[in-house]
């Protein structure tokens, strides 16, 4: 099964977020990698993932 670079990168994201500067780094690199519909979505999975209210 071939993995979406949306997919993937939500694995590398969960991979490291123990650590918050890495993690912004990747989510950078991410967000410069995916078009925008996919960009979109990872900040919402991101969002809803990571930001408690």
């Amino acid at each position: 099964m071939e993995t979406s670079m949306l997919e993937y990168s939500k694995t590398i994201l969960e991979k490291v977020s123990f650590d918050a500067q890495l993690f912004r780094k990747e989510l950078m690199k991410a967000i410069k990698r995916l078009m925008e519909p996919d960009r979109e979505a990872l900040l919402q999975w991101c969002l809803s993932r990571y930001c408690y209210p």
